[in-house]
């Protein structure tokens, strides 16, 4: 069950006990209380922040810092579309503190990913389509940039990549479809899968 990030810092929660090695004591208690806000994201992200191979939702860990700040005060203010996470941006993350506290945490968590296996053509296509579309905001990795609030791509679940262009193409959501509709507005179907699985290959491990 979700808890309240009011409650959480009331109680102190797991705070006041952990101890970690070389940290001072507010920092250790700053790093649990952060862990604790980040439990709220669990039942959806997962207990590692790596989100579902469905496309359903994104992996988060090892997020820029700044993007995941950016996306969250957008869910709260309507740039950015997803019930679910309106309503936790909103109430669940009361103050703005939270939402920099729980996007510190999972900007330093790995982002474990694997390699998916496409035919060989689909993966240089979409190295193709990427570098031509793509490559400019996001860098030629994949890799985003954090002091611009740019998302890394690298080694997201495809289908989730996949879901996010679709909506750009048909222009669902003011930030998608400003930013990225023209760029990717002329690209079909197979195209645009092809730009997706290049980038969950991306910074993958066999």
């Amino acid at each position: 069950m979700a808890v309240h990030a009011a409650s959480l810092r009331r109680s102190g929660g797991v705070a006041g006990a952990i101890r970690i090695p070389g940290c001072t004591w507010r920092q250790t208690r700053l790093r649990a209380w952060r862990a604790e806000l980040f439990t709220q994201c669990v039942a959806c992200h997962g207990a590692e922040g790596l989100g579902l191979p469905d496309g359903s939702t994104p992996k988060i860990a090892g997020q820029h810092f700044r993007v995941l700040v950016k996306q969250l005060v957008d869910f709260r203010y309507g740039k950015r579309w997803d019930p679910r996470m309106e309503q936790r941006a909103n109430s669940h993350l009361g103050a703005f503190k939270d939402i920099a506290d729980v996007s510190s945490y999972l900007s330093q968590q790995p982002g474990k990913s694997q390699r998916n296996a496409p035919e060989r053509n689909l993966d240089e296509t979409g190295a193709a389509l990427y570098s031509a579309s793509c490559a400019s905001c996001h860098g030629a990795e994949g890799e985003g940039n954090d002091a611009g609030a740019v998302p890394l791509l690298a080694g997201q679940h495809p289908e989730y990549v996949l879901r996010q262009l679709q909506s750009a193409v048909d222009g669902r959501g003011p930030a998608l479809k400003q930013l990225h509709g023209p760029r990717v507005k002329g690209l079909d179907a197979d195209q645009l899968r092809a730009i997706s699985n290049y980038l969950s290959n991306l910074g993958s491990t066999d």
